[in-house]
C-alpha cells in the first residue's frame, strides 16, 4: 500500500536523524573519555581511534533501540499535531491498526539489533580489552606522558619523564621511584631509552645517573652513581585479556550455567525484545492533544523507557546475584511491559471516542 510504504519512509528518516544525533553525542563523551586517559597516560594517543570505534560498536544496540522508539514516537505525535489523525479515524480505522505497519518497519531493526547485541557488541569488547593488553605489556617508557607521573605495569613502580624525543626513540630527564627487595630506590638520570635482550627481557635503560636507595625505619641509605642503569620491565603478555562475561562470545555464554553469565545472556536477549516492545508502547504514548500541551506524552514516554530500562537492569542484577532464575527472568519484564499495552490503548481509545462525540 502507498500509505504503509509513506509511513515507513518517514519512520526511517525520523531514525535515521535521531540515530545520527544521539550517535555524535556518544561519539563525544567517550572520545572526551578517552582523551582525558589518554593525556593521563593511561592510553596510548594512537589508540584513541580504535578504543572510540570499539565503544561505538559495543552501544550501537541501545542506540538503535532507542532511535527506533523516539521514531515512531514522533512520528505518530506530529500525526496528531498536523490532524492526521483525525482523517485516520475519520476512515474507519482504529489506532490499534498501527500496529501492523509500525511492528513492519520495527522488526526488521530487532533484528539487526539481536545481531549487534548477541555478536557484535561482544566482539567490540574483547578487542577493546585484548587492545589495551597489548598496550598495557609496552615499555614503561613508552607509556608515560611527558610531565605526568605515570605507574608502571609492576604497580610498585612510577616513572616521570620530562620530555620525550620526538622519534621517540629517548627520554630526558627521567625519574624512576621502585621498591625493591623491601628497599625504595628513587633514580634520577638524564637520559633513557628501551632495549630487549636476545632471550625477549625488556628493559628500560637509563644513563647518567643516580640513585638512592633506603629502607624504611633505617636511617642508612645508599647513592649510587652509574653511566648505565638497565631496569626488567615485567609484562603481562602470558596472562592474556581478562575473561568476563561482557566479552565473552554468546555460544560461550550458552554453555556457562553459572547465575553471572546467565545474567548477561538475559541482557543480551533482552535489549531486541525491549525494542518491539517499546515500539508498540509508542503507538499509545504517541497521543497529543493539539488543544493542549505538546510535552507531556514526551515526559509520560521518557518516563516509561526509564522505568523499562531499570527494570531489565533490576532483572539482571537479580538473575546475576541468583535471587531470580534465567527461565523467568528473562520473559517476566517484557510480560510486563506488555501488559500495559492493552490499558493504553483501551485509555487513548476512550479518549479519542470521547473527544469526537463531544464535537
Amino acid at each position: 500500500m502507498i500509505f504503509q510504504r509513506t509511513v515507513r519512509r518517514e519512520f526511517t528518516h525520523a531514525a535515521a536523524g535521531i540515530f545520527v544525533a544521539l550517535f555524535a553525542i556518544l561519539v563525544t563523551t567517550q572520545l572526551i573519555r578517552l582523551l582525558t586517559e589518554a593525556a593521563g597516560g593511561k592510553v596510548a594517543p594512537e589508540a584513541v581511534a580504535a578504543l572510540l570505534g570499539f565503544a561505538a560498536l559495543n552501544y550501537l544496540p541501545i542506540l538503535l533501540s532507542l532511535s527506533l522508539f523516539i521514531a515512531i514516537l514522533l512520528t505518530l505525535s506530529r500525526s496528531y499535531r498536523d490532524s492526521e489523525m483525525v482523517v485516520w479515524f475519520s476512515s474507519g480505522l482504529s489506532l490499534t491498526a498501527w500496529v501492523r505497519p509500525v511492528l513492519a518497519f520495527a522488526l526488521p531493526l530487532a533484528l539487526a539489533i539481536a545481531l549487534l547485541s548477541l555478536f557484535l557488541s561482544p566482539w567490540a569488547l574483547s578487542q577493546s580489552a585484548e587492545f589495551r593488553q597489548q598496550l598495557s605489556t609496552r615499555n614503561d617508557a613508552g607509556q608515560v606522558s611527558p610531565g605526568a607521573f605515570q605507574e608502571a605495569t609492576s604497580a610498585e613502580r612510577v616513572v616521570f619523564v620530562e620530555a620525550v624525543a620526538d622519534d621517540a626513540s629517548f627520554v630526558r630527564n627521567v625519574f624512576v621511584s621502585s621498591v625493591q627487595h623491601q628497599r625504595l630506590g628513587v633514580t634520577m638520570a638524564a637520559t633513557g631509552h628501551q632495549e630487549s635482550a636476545p632471550n625477549g627481557d625488556r628493559f628500560m635503560v637509563l644513563e647518567n645517573g643516580r640513585r638512592y636507595e633506603v629502607e624504611p625505619g633505617s636511617p642508612e641509605f645508599r647513592i649510587l652513581e652509574f653511566a648505565r642503569y638497565a631496569i626488567r620491565i615485567e609484562t603481562k603478555e602470558s596472562q592474556g585479556i581478562e575473561r568476563t562475561p561482557q566479552n565473552m562470545p554468546t555460544w560461550d555464554l550458552l554453555g556457562e550455567d553459572q547465575p553471572r553469565y546467565r545474567a548477561e545472556l538475559l541482557w543480551r536477549l533482552g535489549i531486541p525484545l525491549s525494542a518491539v516492545v517499546l515500539a508498540l508502547l509508542a503507538i499509545p504514548l504517541s497521543f497529543v492533544n493539539p488543544r493542549a500541551g505538546r510535552s507531556a506524552n514526551m515526559l509520560l514516554a521518557l518516563f516509561t523507557y526509564m522505568v523499562y530500562s531499570n527494570l531489565i537492569s533490576i532483572s539482571q542484577a537479580w538473575v546475576a546475584q541468583g535471587k531470580l532464575s534465567f527461565v523467568l527472568g528473562l520473559p517476566l519484564v517484557h510480560l510486563l511491559m506488555l501488559a500495559l499495552l492493552p490499558l493504553l490503548f483501551y485509555r487513548r481509545i476512550a479518549v479519542l471516542s470521547f473527544t469526537r462525540m463531544w464535537r
